[in-house]
């Protein structure tokens, strides 16, 4: 990894009480392409410690295009990710995952068979270091991380107030509960950035009211820094501390929730125009 400095700004304060803090990760000049197909073309934006940031736009906007990008499942053609400071290198999905990127999916990913602990005990896999024959064995070094891990999700199992059906195996599950589950079992990679693909994709009101409880109460509580995509404009524009706007691969706007609404670009290819 290229140690050279990045960038950083200094902390500044939100509206409300929260401060975000200095840039986290800047996304520098990314362009994709798939053959002759263009997903991302040119974008540069930088996601801040602490802050909730959401990428809108479209359908074929290229916005999971750009989460692949961050978490590592696409190598752009062009450009830099730069992570705390560092230029990151070309990197694999469980590198990135080391480096404290965790992400949930646009179709859910949990594994239908087994528990909703032990899906969540998934999450933990790379913070494990007992080896393959202690583990077999379930000897020394591995009994005592076994336990450590578990003592970590149940935490994470009290704080989505999913007690209930800890033992439950996942294919059971109504789709709103599989969502939380699968945000838990990212939360339990302690992440530094969370990635959410659609977090209230398919959900009926209840669910996403309780899902944007969650999703502010991870921010605060945990301080974890959150970048989602959702197309559910008022869910946006009420978590969001700032918005990139993603229109066939261009970013056409980048701002607060405000500057956002009110950019013509933004209104005239995606929000629509008010006829008051």
């Amino acid at each position: 990894m290229n140690a050279e400095p990045g960038p950083m700004t200094p902390e500044t304060p939100t509206d409300g009480a929260r401060r975000i803090g200095p840039v986290l990760m800047e996304m520098k000049n990314i362009t994709l392409r798939f053959g002759g197909v263009v997903a991302i073309k040119d974008i540069s934006f930088d996601i801040r410690e602490g802050e909730i940031r959401a990428i809108i736009g479209p359908n074929g906007a290229g916005k999971s295009s750009m989460l692949n990008v961050i978490s590592g499942f696409y190598h752009p053609q062009q450009g830099e990710v730069w992570f705390r400071g560092q230029r990151r290198a070309p990197m694999r999905p469980y590198q990135v995952a080391r480096q404290g990127i965790a992400r949930t999916f646009q179709n859910i990913a949990l594994f239908d068979g087994m528990s909703v602990l032990d899906n969540i005990m998934t999450g933990r896999l790379t913070m494990m270091r007992a080896g393959l024959l202690e583990q077999a064995l379930w000897w020394g070094r591995a009994a005592r991380e076994e336990d450590a891990h578990r003592e970590k999700v149940e935490k994470i199992i009290d704080f989505l107030e999913i007690q209930a059906i800890r033992k439950t195996p996942v294919g059971r599950l109504p789709y709103g509960l599989k969502k939380r589950v699968e945000l838990a079992r990212a939360l339990a990679a302690e992440p530094k950035i969370l990635l959410l693909d659609e977090p209230m994709a398919g959900m009926n009101v209840e669910e996403k009211e309780d899902m944007c409880r969650f999703i502010l109460d991870v921010n605060d509580e945990f301080g974890t820094t959150i970048a989602l995509i959702e197309h559910d404009m008022g869910v946006v524009m009420d978590l969001s501390d700032r918005v990139v706007v993603m229109d066939y691969g261009r970013k056409i706007g980048d701002g607060t929730p405000d500057e956002v609404r009110s950019n013509p670009e933004v209104i005239a290819a995606y929000l629509g125009v008010s006829h008051d």
